[in-house]
């Protein structure tokens, strides 16, 4: 959060960090820290001296960023420490919201040039409960741009990871991590095939076999355990042995630790130089092979995980041309194809993983799987798709025999789900979440599916102005499949939600509605 310092005369402002009194501080902390890595680095041994200078030195330079920012603007531009961006070259200004630790967000200007660049300011910024001198200061700088330069648009756009726009760079790196994991997994599947196959067909060691071969054969000794350790941390459990013959100790699990006991006489069964198994007459512990099955679902786990990053990518690729500011479409569609294709897949690689296209039952049960995801996905597509608001036709340009037959055409009552996002006199408080239409009515909000408490619609007082989809300004309860009415009410804005039908239908009753009062009103009372 950044305050305006300065407001003179030619309309300049100044905005300084709030931690500028802070300075001092930073700049003390980075010369103990220098003094700190050159005394340890002196003496030539205190490395842990050293470490801590280093730390405090790069606290403090992380620190006297934020510590020194500023930003100014007056007649000529916006002015930063490291250039001045004159308005004729500033194409507008945005608000960019941030995700901030926490679940909280942070809001800062996006300075948008004529050539398509973006400028992020470092100030000012407003964080969630405490946005007033960020409001303030925004106000400020596009009243400048207003004054000396040529914005695209008076319209206050807000951008977010929900919004058409660029992205965040953590979404495409998750899905490289994401993948990457899966390819590992994958590639150590047949490996952990191989040696499982290598465990169970292992035979034990004769005296016949030579050295060199005792490696891959199965080596038994017996062992009396002299006591066990239950509290180890990391590995679970610990087996001492009585002499440190045929060795001073193995890891178990923790559950194999409480089973067997100080004197218990067990069977150590040794392959490629590790215990396999210590078996006892009451307990018999075995170390965990991988199972390739495992393996391959856990690769085919984070392919699927990965689909859903790359779901967002592709929402926004694909709706690259929307305007700045409206709301994506939701990616729940492609998550329900991911977990359907989990369904068949995850089962399939785990009970196949080295053999999916070995017998004709696999390959079947694979081709019915990927038919399915692709009907899915064909649906999720179709589903995430924008639908473009309808254009709204000009009241005269409608006889007003056409708009009584549309009037007609609703024989019957009906409820349709919509909401006006500002409180009015027939939406008091925001209580209406229908719109009633058809029957001897004329159009109301309801709260519900029903004519309780309804409120007639205004119909002469209200004009249509645009027709739009959601923006992130229209808050988060308006589902982002819906359509945005900005209306004129005698004078007032005021906003109409519903789905894009839907909201065709309200706009078409309210307009014929509003036509009949004026045909029914004498001209005299106009």
């Amino acid at each position: 959060m950044a305050a305006v310092h300065g407001v003179n005369s030619d309309h300049a402002v100044v905005f300084r960090s709030p931690w500028q009194r802070g300075l001092r501080v930073v700049v003390g902390i980075m010369a103990a820290g220098a003094a700190l890595a050159a005394l340890g680095l002196a003496l030539g041994g205190p490395v842990p001296l050293a470490g801590v200078g280093v730390l405090c030195l790069g606290l403090g330079l992380a620190a006297l960023r934020p510590a020194t920012a500023e930003v100014g603007a007056d007649a000529r531009g916006i002015r930063t420490r490291r250039r001045t961006v004159p308005w004729p070259d500033v194409a507008d200004l945005r608000v960019r919201v941030k995700s901030g630790p926490r679940g909280g967000q942070s809001r800062h200007v996006l300075m948008v040039l004529r050539d398509g660049s973006e400028r992020q300011l470092p100030l000012p910024v407003g964080w969630d409960g405490a946005e007033d001198d960020f409001t303030r200061g925004l106000d400020a700088l596009r009243a400048l741009h207003r004054r000396h330069g040529t914005p695209e648009s008076d319209l206050l756009i807000v951008v977010s990871q929900r919004t058409a726009g660029r992205g965040s760079v953590r979404v495409p790196v998750l899905c490289l991590l994401l993948l990457a994991g899966a390819g590992l997994a994958a590639w150590a599947v047949p490996h952990a095939d191989a040696e499982r196959r290598e465990w169970q067909t292992a035979a034990p060691c004769t005296a016949t076999t030579p050295a060199e071969d005792r490696r891959e054969c199965l080596t038994r000794t017996q062992a009396v355990i002299e006591r066990t350790d239950q509290d180890e941390p990391r590995s679970g459990g610990l087996l001492y042995f009585t002499g440190d013959r045929p060795l001073d100790r193995v890891t178990v699990s923790r559950e194999a630790a409480q089973e067997f006991e100080p004197g218990d006489r067990v069977e150590l069964t040794a392959w490629r130089g590790e215990v396999m198994e210590v078996a006892g007459s009451r307990h018999v512990w075995r170390e965990h092979v991988p199972v390739p099955g495992d393996l391959a679902a856990v690769s085919a786990g984070l392919a699927l995980a990965a689909g859903y990053p790359a779901a967002l990518m592709l929402t926004r690729l694909r709706l690259r041309r929307l305007p700045d500011g409206e709301v994506l479409p939701s990616a729940l569609p492609y998550a329900a194809v991911l977990v359907g294709t989990g369904a068949w897949l995850l089962p399939l690689c785990h009970l196949h993983p080295v053999t999916l296209f070995d017998t004709p039952k696999t390959v079947a049960w694979a081709a019915a799987g990927t038919a399915a995801t692709l009907a899915m996905t064909a649906r999720a597509w179709r589903a995430t798709g924008v639908r473009p608001p309808a254009p709204q036709a000009a009241p005269d340009e409608e006889p007003e025999e056409e708009q009584e037959e549309e009037q007609e055409e609703e024989p019957e009552e009906v409820f349709l789900p919509a909401r006006f996002l500002e409180s009015t006199d027939y939406n008091p408080h925001g209580f209406g979440t229908h719109i009633a239409l058809g029957g001897d009515h004329p159009p109301a909000v309801t709260p519900g599916p029903g004519r309780f408490a309804a409120r007639t619609i205004p119909a002469r007082r209200i004009t249509v102005k645009e027709v739009r989809r959601v923006r992130v300004t229209d808050g988060d309860t308006v589902p982002r499949s819906w359509h945005i009415a900005d209306l004129d009410d005698a004078g007032t804005p005021v906003r109409l939600a519903a789905a894009p039908a839907d909201l065709a239908r309200i706009l078409r009753a309210v307009e014929a509605a509003g036509t009949l009062e004026d045909a029914s009103t004498p001209a005299s009372d106009r």
